[in-house]
This record gives C-alpha cells, structure tokens and sequence, in this order.
C-alpha cells in the first residue's frame, strides 16, 4: 500500500488540541501585526477540526495572555509575551493527580499542589477514568500556557463497582452504565450473574480492569435492583462513582454489635461529671445523630457564666487500628445526598451509642468555657465528661424560643444567643468573612419524589450553635499549637489566602455591576468581601457575586502545617465538634486526649500528613457526590414541566451560550445562543456576551424569562428558550 502523504491543499485529517495550540501560536508569532478569526485561521493553516474547539483554544490564549482579543472574534499576538513557538520537543516532567473528566471525553489531570491542572486530550487517556488517579507525562513548556500531556500510568483506580442494566448473550452478560461518562462497560461471565436477568439493573463489583493487550473490563453480579425504583439506581450510581462503598465490611459491623455504652464506675472516676448541669441539642429536625450538645449555668458567686461544648466520645468506641476505625479512616465521611446519608460509622454507633440523644448518659469530650457579664472569656477546661442532654430541640423550635422568649429553657436559650452574638462580632470585627451561599432543601413524597423546593433559612438558631463550634474547634487548635516547642503534629482545618489573578479578574467584574474591591491587603479583600455580602441584601444584581467570589478563593483542607484559616479569620483552626461523621475529628481526638495535662505525645508527622491527604480528597468526593444528588433532584422536579415559565438570573457564561437559575427552585440550566434571534459572541471577560448587529448586552446578574425547553434526567441537564430580558440589559 503507498504511504499517503499530505500535499498542498489537503486538510490535516486528524488534529488533536495540543497540535492546533502549536499551530496557532506559531502563526500568531509569524504575523504578529495581523488579527484571525477561527474561520481564518482554521482555512490558512487547513484545521479539519469542528470550529467551536478551534475557538476554545483562542479563548483559553487569550486568557492565558498569549494572545489577545481585538473585539468580536478576532484575536491577534500578544507583543508582550516571549513565548517561543516552536515545535521542538521539550523535556519531560512527571505528575500524578487525579482525573475529571469533561462531556467532551477530554479530562484535566488535577495535581495537589499545583495551580494548573494538566490537559489531556481523550486518546491520550489510556483507558483512564473520571477520578482515577493516574501518572501523567508533561513536557516543560516555556510559555504560560496551561500544561497538556498523555496518561502512562493508571496508579489506582477510582471504580471498585459498576451500576447499569444487564443484557444477556450466549456466552456472557454486559452491563450497560447508566452514567455513561462516569462508568465502564463492564463483561459478565454466566456464572457470575447471581440469578440477574436479561434487563435487570444491577450493582456489580469490577474484578478486572483487562490489560495492555485486552480492554475488556470484567465484572460479577452483587445485586439486583428493583426495576422500578430509578431513584435508588440514580443514588447508588452517585455513590459507586463517586468511589463510596455502599455495605461496611461484616468484620467492622462485627465490632460494632459486640459493643455497648453502659458508663461505668471507672470511666466515672476519670471523667468530669456534668450529668446534673443543664445540657440540651439543638439539630435539624430529621436529625438520627447528635455529635454535639451545650451544657449551661450560671455562677453567681463570680457572676460568670459557664457554656460547655460537649462532643460525642468516638474514640472512645472506636479503637486504633480496628477494622472499624480502619473503613472508617477509608471513608473519611459520611456523605449527605438528598434523600439519604452514606454514615461513616455503623448504625450503632452514630445512631446509638455516640449519638448524645437526649436522656441517656453519654460519654462525651468537652471544651468548657466560662464568660464574664461582658461575655468575654476568663478561663477554659479541655477533657473528658460523662452528660446528660435533658432537651432536644429543633432550629425551629429553638428560634421560636428565641424570637417569642416563651417555652421551656427559652431564658436560657436567650443568654446562650447574647454569648454567641458577642463571639460573631467579634470574630467579623477580626476580619472573618460573612459568605453564606443558599442551602437548598427538597419536600420529599413518600417514593422520595421531590415535590417541592425551598432555601433553608440561617436563623440564630442555626448560627448559636456555630458560633460555639468554631470557638470549641479555634481553641482546641490554638491548644496544640501552643503546647510545646518544637511542634506537636496535629491534625488543622487551614485555608489558604485568595489567588490574586484570580481575585484581580473578578474585581474588574464586580466594577461592571458597580460594586468597588480593594485588593491591597488581605484585610481590605475580607472587609471588600463583607461589604459585597451586606451590599448584596440590598441588591439584587449584586447576588450573583457570592458564589463567584468563592470560587476565587482557596479550598479549606485538612493538613498538619498549620497556615492558619484566612476565611475565618482564625491563627489557629481545627476540626473537633463532628467525630460521627468526620474523620478528621476522631484523629484530632485521639491526639488532643493523649497530649492533656502535662503529658507529651507525638505522632509521626509525615503518616499524619498521609492520612490529611486522604481525608481532604474524601471530603472533595463526598461534596461532589452530594451535589451530584441535588442535581438529580432539580433536574427530576422539573421534568414535568417543559413548557413552563420562570423569572431567572443569568449565572455563567460558556461559548455555547450562558446558564441561568431560576429564582425560585435554584434550578440551573443552560440557553444556548443559537437558540436566540440575535447571534451573540462572548467577551473575552466571560462575564457576558454582545450582539454582533445591536450591540444588545447580555451580562452575568441579569435576570430574564426563561420557559423550559428540555429536561434530560439522565444527563442531569436543563435546557431554556428566553422569552424576555429585563430592563438592566443595554
């Protein structure tokens, strides 16, 4: 067979995202007076590629300063760079990191540590999937623009199960994923399919990933769904892919049932006994676990005030190195979606024995503080307590108290509040930040069916608590740090400053919608913060700025070098107060008790910073997970209704056209622009996008009149048709 060789005139036939990038920016380089649009560039330099990727990969030059954009489509070089756009081969560098995938097959290799995550393009993923963690070669570009490189490795693999419907041949099964992009195809032998039939739907453990020679991935049958209730399908499908195991191993449930939370005269005589001060909850009103409780009294012969902060005893229970506490550091989490919660404990203990239900002794671990007439702290206790919660409230039931100062303990509800209020301010006063994005809640028939919507609203009740959980976590951090020197390693809650770049870029933004930032000191960016969330109560524009402004900011993690906590404004910040659900807290436990009084213990740091990392990349699964599920629901409350209208605010902005949510249910979906009269073309801000013919203005904040055009359940995707734009728009 000839060599085909490509001559003057054809098209390249096959064109990946790093060999357009090259070809731009050498094209660029050469004719650095001369301004393209995608069009131009992909006839000149004969890309056979579709033309939206060609214009992603402008945007993303333009962003990354290579380029820029001259107005409407047209980008042009960037005199100020020195990037050398050539097509020699760089040196090779190494990373490993994590995979999240994208629609389009494509996925970003994210790197702990890194502020740039690694492109790479789908046939350079070999067999990698979302979440695996993989090694990844990179080549050391000398430019800015974002690394791009190919899988080598799969180091573990994300996927222990599989969730789809089985179809049967004659030799063997295949389990078809309900989340294609989320899951594999996996084979089943016939003797692995455990009485599964043709079209049942399944739950599989994955036995085989094949090898460089076979894709296939195999599988055996571990359980068979109920055909009609798609909404556990879509649950444990969000769970499995997730890398959540749905059973706890027989072992760990084994040590579960052999225990028992009789308090005993020993534990008595070791611990400091609050059973005859008054204590009581104060939780969700579907709450089954209470990991903390506040016990109060009043000193009259100081006039102080004390106020304990009580914690479920966890490590009491749960022994190191246990099978338990082992899946229990494996999880690292319990995991909230909408209908359900993935515990990180057995039952029996974060519904029992833990659990500080009310009118049963519990063994508990305690900060104890007491405040004078001014509410100002004058001394504080760290140790274990035996309590005995006499009340358990609801916010509900708590903030009638609060508002009304009728009901039982509503005088001691109310002095409790003053205290918390006192420690809100002045934590604000110190520079913490006030961001509080909407909690979105489901009304839940009894098929788990959502049938309504609603914001969950943040009261004094809710805050109270808080208030007395962050100071019990600050003080138990600023406890450890303080014990000795050279460090003891403990286990803090840290986040890191803003990105500058980033906060520089929604600054310019937030100026459009008329709000000023002052990026000079951390201290003005928190106080500019503030400011936006008080100027947005009063604005409505200006609400579109929150969650953008949190996005500029670094994610909290768990680590043993401490940096302190920038959002809280806190030196010293830890996790304590949630040891049934965070595991975190058990290992913040665990060190704390041994370093009590005048004993000195030290763990090894670089095992701790191990575990850290594990429990801070649970905590990212499990969010994600749980907004997978509240995904799900919005998209399956509004199923029937296509067709309907809605008021809603533009939100985010793609080159396919902009994404809105709608006022009431917090629902988002996608307008695609060719679906408008107009043919729009987004600035290089993406904050919005201009008419090529009117020079209409469509801008994030903007608020429109949407009617639904589509629902796809199973993509978690909505679709609108804008009806109207408001009076803001130009």
């Amino acid at each position: 067979m000839a060599k085909h060789t490509h001559r003057k005139g054809d098209r390249r036939s096959s064109w990946s995202v790093s060999q357009i990038t090259s070809a731009l920016l050498k094209h660029f380089a050469a004719t650095p007076r001369k301004r393209y649009n995608a069009k131009q560039l992909m006839d000149k330099l004969r890309i056979d590629k579709d033309k939206e990727i060609v214009n992603d990969v402008l945007v993303r030059l333009a962003h990354e300063g290579l380029v820029v954009n001259t107005g409407g489509e047209k980008y042009q070089w960037n005199k100020g760079n020195t990037v050398e756009a050539t097509t020699e081969a760089y040196p090779r560098t190494y990373v490993t990191g994590r995979v999240d995938m994208t629609r389009s097959g494509a996925a970003y290799i994210v790197v702990d540590g890194e502020e740039q995550d690694v492109y790479v393009p789908e046939h350079l993923l070999k067999g990698a999937m979302n979440k695996d963690i993989v090694k990844v070669e990179v080549p050391k570009m000398k430019s800015k623009r974002k690394p791009e490189g190919k899988v080598v490795e799969i180091v573990k693999r994300a996927l222990s199960k599989t969730v789809g419907t089985l179809k049967i041949f004659n030799q063997y099964g295949i389990i078809l994923p309900e989340l294609v992009n989320q899951f594999p195809e996996v084979l089943v032998k016939l003797k692995d399919l455990n009485g599964a039939e043709d079209g049942n739907r399944v739950v599989a453990d994955i036995t085989s990933w094949g090898s460089e020679h076979s894709k296939s991935v195999w599988g055996k049958v571990r359980e068979i769904l109920s055909e009609a209730d798609l909404n556990e399908v879509a649950m444990q499908s969000i769970l499995i892919s997730n890398g959540f195991e749905l059973d706890f191993p027989e072992e760990a449930l084994r040590e579960a049932m052999t225990m028992e939370g009789r308090i005993t005269s020993f534990e008595e005589s070791i611990r400091r006994d609050f059973r005859d001060i008054l204590t009581f909850t104060i939780d969700p009103a579907d709450a089954k676990d209470f990991d903390d409780a506040i016990s109060y009294r009043f000193i009259e012969e100081t006039n102080e005030t004390e106020i304990g902060v009580h914690i479920a005893d966890v490590t009491h229970f749960l022994k190191e190195n246990s099978a338990l506490d082992k899946e229990a550091l494996l999880r690292s989490t319990s995991v909230y979606l909408v209908d359900r919660v993935l515990p990180m404990l057995p039952e029996k203990l974060s519904n029992d024995l833990c659990s500080l239900n009310a009118n049963e002794d519990k063994y508990t671990f305690s900060a104890v503080f007491t405040f004078d007439l001014k509410h100002k702290i004058t001394s504080k206790w760290i140790g274990k307590t035996i309590i005995h919660s006499k009340r358990r409230f609801s916010y509900e039931e708590a903030q009638e108290r609060l508002e009304s100062g009728e009901g039982d303990l509503a005088d001691v509800l109310r002095k409790v509040n003053e205290i918390a209020h006192k420690l809100r301010k002045d934590r604000f006063k110190n520079g913490s930040i006030n961001f509080e994005s909407d909690e979105i809640r489901f009304k839940l028939d009894e098929n788990k069916k959502p049938i309504g919507i609603y914001v969950k609203e943040r009261k004094d009740a809710n805050m109270l608590i808080e208030d007395f959980m962050l100071l019990a976590n600050k003080e138990v951090a600023y406890f450890m740090a303080k014990k000795s020197s050279p460090e003891i390693p403990y286990i803090y809650r840290v986040h890191d400053q803003p990105d500058i770049d980033r906060l520089t870029d929604f600054a310019l933004f937030a100026k459009e919608l008329g709000f000023q930032m002052k990026l000079d000191t951390p201290a003005n960016i928190a106080k500019s913060f503030n400011e936006l969330a008080k100027a947005s109560e009063q604005n409505e524009l200006l609400k579109v700025l929150e969650p953008l402004a949190i996005r500029t900011m670094a994610k909290a993690e768990y680590t043993s070098n401490n940096i302190g906590h920038y959002g809280l404004a806190f030196e010293y910040y830890s996790h304590f107060t949630s040891p049934i659900r965070r595991y975190s807290d058990v290992l913040a436990h665990r060190i704390l008790h041994e370093n009590l009084n005048e004993r000195m213990y030290r763990v090894d740091k670089e095992i701790l910073e191990t575990k850290c990392k594990h429990i801070s990349r649970q905590e990212r699964k499990a969010m994600d997970a749980e907004r997978e599920s509240l995904k799900y629901k919005q998209v399956e409350f509004m199923m029937d209704k296509i067709g309907q209208e809605f008021d809603a605010v533009i939100s985010g902005m793609i080159e396919k056209g902009f994404f809105v949510e709608l006022l009431e249910s917090k629902a988002e979906g996608l307008v695609q622009f060719k679906n408008l009269p107009e043919n729009y073309v987004l600035a290089a801000s993406r904050m919005k996008a201009i008419s090529k013919h009117s020079g209409h203005e469509i801008a994030m904040g903007h608020q429109v009149r949407v009617k639904l055009r589509d629902a796809d359940l199973s993509l978690r995707q909505l679709e609108f048709d804008v009806l109207s734009f408001d009076s803001k728009t130009k």
